[in-house]
């Protein structure tokens, strides 16, 4: 993601190069975001945000987790 976005989007696809993943993503405008917060996505390929309940899916599914 290179661009920036609104913080406005509920679902976002993201990749292995995104982890570890948190939210608010570098690429969403800051002055309208809230704390961020990492997310665990790793192990179910899916996270939702806590703060702002944007719904996030890792490209190619779970990893497992790694260690």
């Amino acid at each position: 993601m290179s661009e920036q976005t609104t913080n406005k989007a509920r679902h976002i696809d993201v990749t292995a190069a995104d982890l570890p993943l948190h939210c608010p993503m570098p690429s969403m405008v800051l002055w309208n975001a809230h704390p961020r917060v990492f997310l665990p996505i790793e192990k179910t390929g899916e996270a939702l945000c806590p703060y702002c309940g944007t719904r996030y899916t890792l490209k190619g599914g779970a990893t497992g987790g790694g260690h």
